[in-house]
């Protein structure tokens, strides 16, 4: 099964945005090749300007405090797990201190650091990080790759309440849907939302399928067009039936 994800407002397209990105940065970080860690150093400058609104961190506070007081008026509920329910809490209430406990704009310590600013600067350029542009980056890249591990967790640890809150949050929207079975006879499918609420729309569907999904929503209705992928032309749109699941998200 394969699932595509559709945020219906930005504040969720930048978290959904921040998780692909922590997720990259931490799989390549914990590798061992030179290659490897300058896609971690690049991906970690995109983490630096996506996550450069200043009222990102604000949001997930204000966002998780919200799903806190959701969680306490589930207490005595003999549907329940205490436990589970404790749990949750426990994990909300550490992500929003350590988020609280971030200091000044996020990532400031990097903006401060002039040898990674000039990285980030020449790696906008395309071959700009050659080994006769940054000689510098090119020792660093050379060096032992527990050093270079130790530099590069050291870079993106204080980021790490952001990646933790983001993925609560993410978590808590996913599932808050009702998976739904939808049916389409000639490869496009309409549903009207009839004043349901939503925040992202999840679409799963078999991957051997061989198709993707075109995806288009507003607060009225949403739109689903089935296409056959082709790398070498444009989309084929499909007319034939088409089994999926649709799943509306709201926290």
């Amino acid at each position: 099964m394969i699932t595509y994800e559709y945020p219906l407002n930005e504040r969720i397209r930048t978290l959904l945005r921040l998780e692909d990105l922590f997720e990259k940065a931490m799989y390549f970080l914990r590798t061992d090749g030179p290659q490897e860690h300058h896609v971690a150093l690049i991906t970690l400058f995109e983490i630096l300007e996506v996550a450069g609104r200043a009222d990102l961190k604000v949001d997930l506070v204000q966002e998780l405090e919200r799903q806190r007081q959701v969680l306490l008026t589930y207490r005595n509920n003999p549907e329940i797990s205490e436990e589970a329910l404790s749990g949750a809490l426990y994990e909300i209430e550490q992500a929003s201190t350590a988020l609280l406990a971030m200091a000044g704009k996020v990532g400031q310590y990097l903006r401060e650091n002039e040898w990674l600013m000039s990285i980030k600067s020449r790696a906008a350029i395309p071959g700009g990080v050659c080994e006769f542009d940054l000689p510098s980056y090119h020792y660093w890249l050379n060096r032992d790759h527990n050093a270079r591990q130790r530099d590069l967790t050291t870079w993106s640890n204080p980021m790490l309440p952001l990646r933790d809150g983001i993925a609560i949050i993410l978590r808590l929207l996913r599932a808050s849907g009702r998976p739904e079975r939808q049916a389409t006879t000639n490869g496009a499918f309409q549903y009207m939302m009839g004043g349901r609420q939503a925040q992202m729309l999840r679409v799963r569907m078999v991957a051997g399928d061989n198709l993707v999904p075109e995806i288009s929503a507003n607060k009225y209705m949403l739109n689903v067009r089935f296409h056959a992928p082709d790398i070498l032309a444009r989309p084929r749109a499909v007319d034939r039936p088409v089994s999926f699941e649709l799943t509306l998200c709201n926290l």
